[in-house]
Order: structure tokens, then C-alpha cells, then sequence
């Protein structure tokens, strides 16, 4: 599988927030996490990453709730790196406001800003914004496409499921100078990857497990229906997000990850009143073969490398900073995936 027609690939970080742990083993600042955040997308410029996504938890341990505010004090504070959402839980959100928020960081970051769109991977949202979950596929269609036609025209005349009223020749301000880079989120559903390419949109691949060969299908099946459609080939692109973190060794990483990202699980799990359970076989994620990203700097390389080759993705987005993982040690694993990742990745494309 080759990579879409020009596009470079773009390698980055994303997160929910990371709540630091207090001495006792107790959830410490959330207004902390937020500021570590900040912190981390600094580094993720300064040492030459593509991307930085925020997104959208409301639990103590993933206090990132607002993405969008983010993403605005992202963009006035950085100078070259890539921002977004990763995702907007759009079904229980507003597009208008979304699209204003997100039109108001490109007229800070001209060219820089992108949103993934998606429906949310828990129901905690609903209660939250006085939504009925029953209503979850409709909300997230109706909403979507008010979102693409508020990014497609200036003046929106439009109707649908989610509103009480219609906008009949709205003005929606300000205007970013180049349309919003939109993506459907999606953890895997072949009925999102067709409203992808039905709505003529990238698609975002949330991923936590599986196999490089697993995943491949996925693309395929995209572009296979893209093409199909009649779209423009070169609009159409494929990006991953996953869990992954970056060590000087191999062994060192693996162990880190696993304990704080089983911790994560367990965490997160009782938060949304799910069962406390990891996925079954965490550690052999982690190893070659695995969607688990870590390793040392020429693991992870080799590894992304891999997916490349079989699904084709122009951007790949890691997830590091999990259960209560120092901010210290998150901050060296974004140095590394700069400094040491990041030019193996693009040498061995550069040569291929």
C-alpha cells in the first residue's frame, strides 16, 4: 500500500489530559493537567513534530473537556506545529459554536488548524448536556453535516434533526482564510468508514488493538470506495491514533507504559462505571505485531514504518502521557519521538 499522492507524513502527540498523582496515590490538579498540556505541545514543536491533538475527556483522571480552548491557546502560543481536536464529541456539542471556536484559532494560526469530528467512545456526555443517549446516530449525523456546511459557505441556509429552528441565511463569522481541515473519527465501524467517503471527508482511525493487517483493511476499503465515488484522489487520506510511547530502550518503555496504562484503563473504567478491565493481552500489543507503540526510538521507528507500508496513512498521532504518568517522563517521550523517531521515519520514507 502506498502513501496518498503528496503528502508528507506527519508524525505527532495527542492527549485527554493527564491528571498528575499526588504522594498518597490520589488525583491531584486538573487545572494542572491543563497546564502540562500546554507545556507538552511547546516541546512537541520545539523538537520538529507535525502535530499536536487535544481530546475531549470529562473525567478527573482525562480533564480535558473543552478541547477547542485548547487548540486556541495552542495556536497563540506555537508557530509552526499543527493543531486540532482529537476528537470533538460532536453529537453532544454545537457545531456552530465549534466552527466559530475552531474558525477563531486559524484566524490565529492561519493554516494550522484542524477538527476530528466524532461521536464519543462513552455515553458520559449525554447526561452531562441534557441529551438522550437513544438519540446518539442522529445527533451525530444531523450535527456533522451542519458542521461541513458552516466550513463549505459563509452564508448557511440549513435544516436538520438536532435543531428546532433552521438557519436561513446565516452569517457565521469570523471566516478562517482556508477552510477548516475536517475528519470523521471513527474506531473502526465499516458505517463510518463509508459516511467518510460518502461525505467526502479523511478519515481519523481511533485504534487500541488489533494487528497492522487488521487495520490495513480499513484503508483499502477507503480509498477502494473513494475512488468508486468519483472523489478527488488527492483529498483523501487516512490518519491513526493510537497508544504508543517512546523510551531509550525497548524494555524500559514496554514496562513504563503498561503499568500506566493499565492503570489508565482501571481509572478511566470506574469513572464511566465500566468494569475495570484492560484489554486482554496488553503486553503482546506491545510487541511487534501489536498497535501498541512502545519501545525504544528504533522500535517505535521500524514499527510505524510497518503500518505505513500496509495501510498508507499520511499522519500517525500517538497517545503517551496516561495514568498518571509523570509530566517528566511524558516530556522526555515526546523529545525522543522528535528527535530519534521522527528522522528514522523520514529517512527511510525519503529513500523508499
Amino acid at each position: 500500500m502506498t502513501q496518498e499522492s503528496g503528502k508528507a507524513f506527519e508524525l505527532g502527540v495527542y492527549t485527554f489530559g493527564n491528571t498528575p498523582r499526588t504522594a498518597d496515590g490520589g488525583s491531584g490538579s486538573t487545572a494542572q493537567a491543563i497546564r502540562d498540556a500546554l507545556e507538552a505541545v511547546h516541546l512537541a514543536e520545539e523538537v520538529g513534530l507535525d502535530f499536536f491533538g487535544f481530546g475531549e475527556h470529562h473525567t478527573r483522571s482525562m480533564p480535558i473537556s473543552s478541547p477547542t480552548s485548547l487548540v486556541n491557546a495552542a495556536a497563540a502560543s506555537t508557530r509552526r506545529i499543527k493543531l486540532g481536536t482529537t476528537v470533538t464529541v460532536l453529537s453532544t456539542d454545537e457545531p456552530v459554536r465549534v466552527f466559530q471556536q475552531l474558525a477563531t484559532a486559524a484566524a490565529i494560526a492561519p493554516g494550522r488548524i484542524e477538527v476530528v469530528a466524532g461521536r464519543g467512545s462513552s455515553a458520559i456526555t449525554f447526561p452531562i448536556f441534557d441529551f438522550e443517549e437513544r438519540d446518539y446516530d442522529v445527533l451525530f449525523s444531523s450535527k456533522l453535516e451542519l458542521l461541513l456546511a458552516l466550513n463549505r459557505d459563509d452564508r448557511v441556509t440549513w435544516s436538520g434533526a438536532h435543531r428546532r429552528r433552521p438557519l436561513e441565511d446565516v452569517l457565521i463569522v469570523p471566516r478562517p482564510e482556508q477552510p477548516l481541515r475536517i475528519w470523521l473519527g471513527t474506531g473502526g465501524s465499516p458505517e463510518s468508514v463509508m459516511r467518510a467517503v460518502e461525505l467526502g471527508v479523511p478519515m481519523f482511525l481511533g485504534i487500541l488493538g488489533g494487528t497492522p493487517e487488521h487495520w490495513a483493511q480499513y484503508g483499502r476499503a477507503y480509498r477502494a470506495a473513494w475512488t468508486e465515488a468519483g472523489h478527488p484522489a488527492d483529498a483523501a487520506a487516512v490518519a491513526v491514533a493510537v497508544h504508543g510511547f517512546v523510551g531509550e530502550n525497548d524494555r524500559e518503555a514496554k514496562a513504563t507504559y503498561l503499568e500506566h496504562e493499565l492503570r489508565m484503563f482501571q481509572t478511566g473504567s470506574a469513572e464511566i462505571g465500566r468494569p475495570g478491565r484492560a484489554p486482554a493481552g496488553r503486553g503482546r500489543d506491545m510487541e511487534r505485531g501489536g498497535m501498541v507503540f512502545a519501545g525504544g526510538p528504533d522500535e517505535v521507528a521500524e514499527r510505524i514504518l510497518h503500518l505505513h507500508d500496509l495501510l498508507g496513512h499520511s499522519r500517525q498521532i500517538l497517545q503517551m502521557d496516561v495514568g498518571g504518568m509523570p509530566h517528566a517522563t511524558f516530556l522526555k517521550s515526546i523529545e525522543l519521538l522528535g528527535t530519534r523517531v521522527l528522522p528514522l521515519v523520514r529517512k527511510a520514507l525519503e529513500g523508499r
